[in-house]
């Protein structure tokens, strides 16, 4: 091969794993379209004659079809299924359920029966999970050495899509809620049609990936700080039109950035690449160098594992496998551990938010307040994924300690939020809220990480999506059966509409109850594992991020 004609960013510019978690962070921004219900449920309730109890139906298979995300992850781990295939079918879905909507709502189709609404619902929300599965998974396996900050900038970005939907709503289709399941029926499936190519697996090791993940992180970190300037502004001020396209263009602008951020990923890898051969004068034949895809490669070791054989040669809990499959997985106390500190935290973090506006009219918070809380959530919940995915990864790697640790503290602290709720007193609220909100965003990145450290990359979609089936569990037990309960209760009383701070402080103290269950129980899967993690995944990564750098100071 003549050195001078060699040229390390021919093919591999665009076809790279760099290329492909910005792909991925550009469809997680388009696919949280769940998060804005309020906006079009008047007029669907307007519309289609609802009252409010079929209202919260229709808004209850919304949760479980955003939740329930197994036909997802066995598509991925398909023969012949990936991250494009799963890609396709969550577009087709997202399509098919808002459209179908858009017509019943403008009229173009007949009024259907409640249930035919169920399932248009279910069918727009399960698309979702097909997004989240696709990039998330897709990323662990192109960054496994920083599986959590890979899953926290997903997940915080999917927590940021909320907010950037509605951002395009305001600037395009203001007052315009039907035409605004136009937009959700068409933008999140043909930026994921335009997209899926370029979600690819790419099995490498880089010195210095942290260094442009802390690239993404950063660009995750400024959007979240310009929407939440952009949404309290918005609540106090009202812009002109010509505001609100600048802010707009603005927002575009950041989200492009990404694409920036993976074209100089590539190129300094390249740049290295090239500054080596110059340097020790290595020729070699350009297949030991380059992959199929120009994307230099390292040998692919799968995941290690423990393997403790019980007397009578039967699996048991001991044995942590890397490459478990969802029923081998279920058959371990560890996944239910996972289960139920997930239906703890994200059943107690849905119930909240659900009713924060409620709480906020008990405790006589003004219709400004209440709607700069309701907006601010998707911040919170940003924080949490990104947050707790980005610092599990830090003291894992660093300190050494085990990723489930996290889920100890991040339960602890929404017990004490939860607790802040229910005293009612002033500003408790906006505390509480904040508390719940990041502790409920953090369950997010945390609970898939660890699944994928302890059952395995393989099945790792099939795995966390089932175990993501506990949130809406939780969630029906916490806002149908304690909240909603307790608060008629309280209300009948006085009318249909509770006033103080009876109406919610019992379900919030239940609810304090719950996720402290959840803390012991993590506790327990804290035990469980430390060893795990100490003699496997910290020594694995170690080892990894050591042969990383030999393997880039030899070429």
């Amino acid at each position: 091969m003549d050195l001078l004609d060699y040229n390390p960013t021919r093919k591999s510019l665009i076809r790279n794993r760099w290329v492909a978690t910005a792909a991925s962070i550009l469809i997680q921004c388009t696919s949280g379209s769940l998060y804005t219900f309020s906006v079009y449920s008047a007029v669907l309730k307007s519309t289609q004659g609802y009252d409010q109890s079929t209202l919260d139906t229709i808004s209850v298979f919304k949760d479980f079809g955003a939740n329930a995300g197994l036909l997802s992850g066995l598509l991925y781990s398909a023969r012949r299924g990936g991250p494009w295939v799963v890609l396709l079918a969550g577009a087709i879905q997202c399509f098919a359920g808002y459209f179908l909507m858009w017509l019943t709502v403008t009229g173009a189709l007949p009024r259907p029966p409640v249930a035919v609404m169920c399932l248009y619902m279910l069918l727009a929300a399960h698309a979702m999970t097909f997004f989240n599965t696709a990039n998330v998974v897709t990323g662990v396996n192109n960054f496994s050495n920083y599986r959590g900050t890979i899953v926290g900038i997903m997940k915080g970005f999917l927590g940021l899509s909320g907010a950037i939907l509605i951002q395009v709503y305001q600037t395009i289709f203001k007052n315009k809620p039907s035409s605004y399941l136009l937009l959700l029926a068409l933008l999140p499936t043909i930026n994921s049609l335009l997209l899926m190519a370029f979600v690819r697996i790419f099995k490498t090791n880089e010195e210095d990936e942290k260094k442009h993940l802390n690239s993404f992180s950063v660009l995750a970190v400024v959007l979240a700080a310009y929407l939440t300037a952009v949404i309290i502004i918005q609540h106090i001020l009202k812009l002109r039109f010509s505001v609100r396209i600048f802010t707009f263009v603005v927002l575009i602008m950041l989200l492009v950035s990404v694409i920036f951020v993976a074209i100089e990923a590539q190129r300094d890898k390249s740049y290295k690449m090239l500054k080596s051969l110059l340097e020790h004068n290595e020729f070699t034949d350009d297949r030991d160098l380059l992959d199929e895809d120009n994307t230099h490669t390292t040998p692919y070791h799968g995941e290690y594992h423990v393997v403790s054989n019980s007397a009578d040669g039967q699996t048991n809990d001991e044995q942590l496998s890397g490459d478990l499959n969802l029923l081998q997985a279920m058959r371990s106390i560890n996944f239910w551990f996972l289960f139920f500190t997930t239906a703890c935290a994200m059943g107690s973090g849905l119930a909240t938010v659900n009713n924060i506006s409620q709480i906020g009219e008990s405790l006589g918070y003004t219709s400004l307040e209440i709607n700069t809380l309701v907006s601010l959530w998707s911040i919170w919940n940003f924080l949490g994924r990104f947050g707790a995915g980005y610092i599990s990864d830090y003291f894992l790697i660093n300190k050494g300690c085990p990723r489930p640790l996290f889920i100890v503290i991040t339960l602890a602290a929404m017990t004490i939020g939860h607790a802040m709720i229910a005293s009612g007193f002033p500003g408790a609220l906006y505390v509480g809220s904040v508390l719940v909100g990041v502790c409920y965003g953090s369950q997010w990145s945390l609970m898939p990480t660890i699944a994928s450290e302890i059952f395995g990359k393989v099945h790792m979609g099939t795995i966390f999506n089932t175990i993501t089936i506990g949130g809406p569990i939780g969630s029906y037990i916490l806002s149908v059966r304690v909240v909603g309960y307790i608060y008629d209760k309280e209300a009948s009383d006085y009318g249909k509409t509770c006033v103080g701070t009876r109406c919610f402080m019992l379900s919030f103290i239940i609810m304090a109850c719950v996720t402290s269950s959840g803390f012991l129980v993590a506790i327990a899967l804290l035990v469980r594992t430390r060893e795990f993690y100490n003699n496997v995944i910290i020594r694995r990564l170690l080892y990894s991020l050591k042969r990383s750098r030999v393997t880039v100071d030899t070429q």
